[in-house]
C-alpha cells in the first residue's frame, strides 16, 4: 500500500516539474534605457515589460526609468541593484501593494495614482514611508542610505527610530546600525559622509533624467558635481603650433625733398631789364611785381600785358615822333634849297 502511494507521490512531482511555471504578471515597462541595463531575461531595452519579483540591475554607467502601471515613475542610476518585491492590483488605474527592496545605488522615486499607504521602499538601513511623494535616496555598498526630500512628505525608519522629512531638500542619512542623523537641508558634505562622490548623481547633474521626472532636484547640489563618467571624455585640446612670425620690417625713411633750383621768370623777363627807352610811369606800373600776402604775386599777369600794351604805345609815338622829324628837317632842306635858287 505503501509502496503504491510513494510511488503515486513520485509521479505527482515528476508532472509539476515538468510543467512550465506561470509566467509573471507585467507590472510596468522601461520608458528610457542608457547603456546596459538588465533583467531577469537578460537586456531591457525601451517598452520592454517589468515584471513582480524581478530583479533589475544597471553598470557603471547605466540609467534605466520606469512606469508602473498607477503611474508611479522610478529611475534608476548607475550600479544599482532592485527587485520588484511586491505589486497587488487594486484596479486599472491603483495598485493595493507596491514594494520595492534597494539594495544597492542610487534612485529617483515619484509616486502614482495609489494611496501613499499602499508604497513602501525597504533598503539595509531601514524603511522610507511615502506619502504623496517625490524623492532621491541612496543606498551604499556597507548599506548605509540618504534619503533626500523632492516635493510632499516622506519619513524614515530603522532601528535607531523614525525621522520625518517635511521640507524640500531636507535629508537624513541612516546606518544599518540605527545611527541616524536628524533631517536637515542636504549639502555637499553629505557626499563625504556617504563616502562617495559619485552618490545622488541625479541632484548634482552627473546624470540627467528625461521628461517631468528629470524636472525635480536641484537643492544646490549641482556645482559639487564630479566629471560623469557616463560620458565620453573629450580628447585633450592640442595647443596650436606657434605661428611663425615674419621679422618686423624696416619702415623705409622718407625721403628728403630736395630744394628746387629757382626757376627763371619766363612771364617776368622785363623785371631785370632796365628800361632806357621809356620815361618811368607810375601810373601804369604801379601794381608790377607787387606781391600778396602768401609771397605769390597778386595780379601779375593783367600788370605784365598792361606793361606790354604800354610799351608798345611809347615805342610807336617816339617812331612816329622821328618820322616827323625827318620830315620836317627834309622840307626845311627844300626851302633853303629853293631859297638859294631865288637868290
Amino acid at each position: 500500500m505503501w509502496g503504491r502511494r510513494s510511488l503515486l507521490a513520485a509521479l505527482c512531482i515528476a508532472l509539476s516539474s515538468a510543467l512550465p511555471a506561470p509566467a509573471a504578471e507585467p507590472v510596468g515597462q522601461a520608458v528610457v534605457i542608457r547603456t546596459e541595463v538588465t533583467g531577469q531575461g537578460g537586456p531591457i531595452e525601451v517598452n520592454t515589460s517589468v515584471h513582480r519579483d524581478e530583479r533589475i540591475r544597471t553598470s557603471q554607467s547605466g540609467l534605466g526609468q520606469f512606469l508602473f502601471r498607477d503611474g508611479t515613475k522610478l529611475a534608476v542610476g548607475w550600479g544599482s541593484s532592485v527587485v520588484i518585491d511586491k505589486y497587488v492590483f487594486d484596479d486599472s488605474q491603483s495598485v493595493r501593494k507596491l514594494t520595492i527592496k534597494a539594495a544597492k545605488g542610487t534612485f529617483r522615486w515619484v509616486s502614482g495614482n495609489s494611496k501613499s499607504s499602499a508604497y513602501q521602499i525597504l533598503t539595509p538601513a531601514g524603511t522610507i514611508g511615502v506619502r504623496g511623494t517625490a524623492f532621491d535616496f541612496y543606498v551604499g555598498s556597507d548599506g548605509t542610505t540618504a534619503v533626500v526630500l523632492l516635493n510632499g512628505a516622506a519619513s524614515f525608519c530603522g532601528p535607531g527610530g523614525c525621522r520625518q522629512l517635511q521640507q524640500r531638500c531636507d535629508c537624513v542619512v541612516a546606518k544599518p546600525n540605527g545611527d541616524m542623523s536628524p533631517a536637515r537641508r542636504v549639502d555637499p558634505s553629505v557626499l563625504d559622509t556617504l563616502g562617495n562622490p559619485r552618490a545622488l548623481p541625479f541632484l548634482s547633474g552627473n546624470q540627467r533624467l528625461a521628461g517631468g521626472i528629470g524636472m525635480l532636484g536641484g537643492c544646490n547640489m549641482a556645482s559639487v558635481a564630479p566629471e560623469r563618467k557616463d560620458r565620453p571624455r573629450p580628447p585633450p585640446a592640442v595647443a596650436p603650433a606657434p605661428q611663425r612670425q615674419d621679422p618686423p620690417q624696416r619702415q623705409a625713411e622718407p625721403q628728403k625733398e630736395r630744394p628746387k633750383p629757382d626757376k627763371p621768370h619766363q612771364d617776368r623777363p622785363h623785371q631785370d631789364r632796365p628800361h632806357h627807352d621809356k620815361p618811368e610811369r607810375p601810373d601804369k606800373h604801379e601794381g608790377h611785381g607787387r606781391h600778396d600776402d602768401d609771397g605769390k604775386p597778386g595780379n601779375h599777369g593783367e600788370d605784365h600785358r598792361g606793361h606790354d600794351r604800354d610799351h608798345h604805345g611809347y615805342r610807336d609815338r617816339d617812331h612816329n615822333r622821328d618820322r616827323d622829324h625827318d620830315h620836317d628837317r627834309d622840307r626845311n632842306h627844300d626851302r633853303g634849297r629853293n631859297f638859294n635858287r631865288g637868290r
